[in-house]
This record gives C-alpha cells, sequence and structure tokens, in this order.
C-alpha cells in the first residue's frame, strides 16, 4: 500500500467520523413560528366630517374620507380609508322617512349582513348602547377569520338609518391585525358617540 492510497483512506475515515459525530447530537432542528409585522399605530387624532352630508360626526385625522364609488352605492355612503392601515370603514346612510317598509327593510337587512358571518365566526356578539346625544345602536363584535370584526347600526326610528363596518383590504390573518382592530374599532366607537343628524 503506497502513502498516497493509506493517507486517501485515512481522509475518507476521518470525514465519515466527523460527519457522524455532527449528526448524532441530541438537538433537533424545529423551526421558529412565523412573526407578526410589527405596526406602529399614531395616536388618536379626530377633526369634524365636513358639511354636506345628511349626518355629521368626529372621523380620524389619519382617515381619508371617500364617496362609495361602488355601483349600488347612495349619494350619502361613505368609505372612511386608513391608507396606512389598510382598514376601511363603509358607512351606508338611508333617509327612510314616511316609509316604515324600507326602515324595517333595513333594520333586515342589517342583519342579514351581520349573519352571512356566521360561517366563519367563532362568535358574535352583541350589545345595544345610547349615544351621548340619545341615539340607540345595536353594536357587533365578530371573533374568527371573518372580513369585518366590527359593525353597528343606528337609528332615531322615524327617518334615519346609519351602519358602518370594518373592512380590511388585506390577505393578512385576524390574529395579526388585532392591534389594528382595536385601534380602528375605538375611533369608530368615537364616530358612533359623536354622531347627530344635520338634515
Amino acid at each position: 500500500m503506497t502513502i498516497l492510497v493509506w493517507f486517501g483512506r485515512m481522509g475518507v475515515a476521518l470525514g465519515l467520523l466527523a460527519g457522524a459525530a455532527c449528526s448524532s447530537g441530541d438537538d433537533d432542528y424545529t423551526p421558529r413560528p412565523k412573526g407578526f409585522n410589527r405596526i406602529d399605530l399614531p395616536p388618536h387624532r379626530y377633526r369634524p366630517l365636513g358639511p354636506g352630508h345628511p349626518y355629521s360626526f368626529e372621523v380620524s385625522r389619519y382617515a381619508k374620507v371617500l364617496r362609495d364609488s361602488s355601483y349600488l352605492a347612495q349619494p350619502d355612503w361613505l368609505n372612511v380609508y386608513y391608507p396606512q392601515l389598510h382598514a376601511n370603514v363603509q358607512i351606508t346612510y338611508t333617509n327612510a322617512e314616511r316609509n316604515r317598509q324600507l326602515y324595517n327593510k333595513m333594520m333586515e337587512d342589517a342583519r342579514k349582513l351581520t349573519g352571512k358571518h356566521q360561517i366563519k365566526a367563532t362568535s358574535i356578539e352583541e350589545r345595544i348602547l345610547k349615544t351621548p346625544n340619545g341615539l340607540r345602536a345595536s353594536v357587533f363584535e365578530l371573533e374568527g377569520e371573518v372580513p369585518s370584526q366590527f359593525q353597528f347600526y343606528t337609528t332615531d326610528s322615524t327617518k334615519h338609518f346609519f351602519r358602518a363596518a370594518l373592512y380590511f383590504r388585506t390577505a393578512t390573518q385576524n390574529d395579526s391585525l388585532a392591534p389594528v382592530i382595536e385601534y380602528v374599532k375605538y375611533d369608530m366607537l368615537r364616530m358612533l358617540n359623536s354622531l347627530k343628524y344635520t338634515k
């Protein structure tokens, strides 16, 4: 056996021993869980909605108020859009004065829209609130992978019907959106508690 062949065999043997030593440890590799993106939320600041609507309320300074441009939209429907958060509060309003049938339909539609989330919702909690301006409101909090996590409707029982629902324009799961959901819910409650009808 030549010295070169002997060194070659020894190199292979040492390589196998080193590989066995490295793989014989008790440490199993476990992938780390997927982390959530860090979301920096600004302090809550508000401004008046502005004229030109049959209602008024305080709206976040970080949101854009846009007219609803969908084909079903009525003149006083709005979107309160948060560009940095990809959140949208869809506002619908109907004047049901002297039309009890229309008023009843709006009530039924609001409940149907909330009920559609039952397929994915793990819970739907309804609370009845009375605002500082004397309006009665039904507030819905939804949990689970639902498209709308918070919504409310309010009416003066004779003329005005106002509904707001939170949606996100992102595929991010609700667990990771939890801080943003709470942030916008706070703004929506401010909207509700400052809501007044102007016409």
